[in-house]
């Protein structure tokens, strides 16, 4: 594996993923998504940075994606797995589960996830 395009391709696709969720939960879906204002924006941008690090391994790794469209559609199944994933356990313990919210949180982190994917193969076919 080529470690410098796993480490560069993975801190721009975390950040990526860190300004999309900003753009998309923070502003433009935030009356959808309430927040009580005590985020750990710290815990959040890791959470990010290991994502773009996942999606990277999987990419170089195992996968060898530098195309832009094959990673699109590759990070979009990656997002819909994902999406499905953490909506079904964190509706797990709740007494009232809003169907169009998590329906739109699915459709969001398929987007962010297709716009990382795109981000990390482009970046990895410019490094090779």
């Amino acid at each position: 594996m080529n470690v410098k395009n796993f480490l560069v391709s993975g801190i721009v696709g975390g950040i990526t993923y860190f300004l999309l969720g900003w753009l998309l939960y923070g502003i433009l879906f935030k009356d959808a998504f309430q927040t009580t204002g005590n985020e750990n924006m710290l815990f959040i941008f890791l959470g990010c940075m290991t994502f773009g690090f996942f999606v990277s391994y999987i990419f170089i790794k195992w996968a060898g994606i530098s195309n832009v469209v094959t990673g699109f559609m590759s990070g979009a199944v990656i997002g819909l797995f994902f999406g499905l994933y953490s909506n079904f356990f964190m509706n797990s313990m709740t007494s009232e589960i809003n169907y169009q919210t998590m329906g739109l949180d699915i459709v969001i982190t398929i987007v962010m996830s297709a716009l990382v994917g795109a981000t990390i193969a482009l970046v990895n076919g410019k490094l090779k």
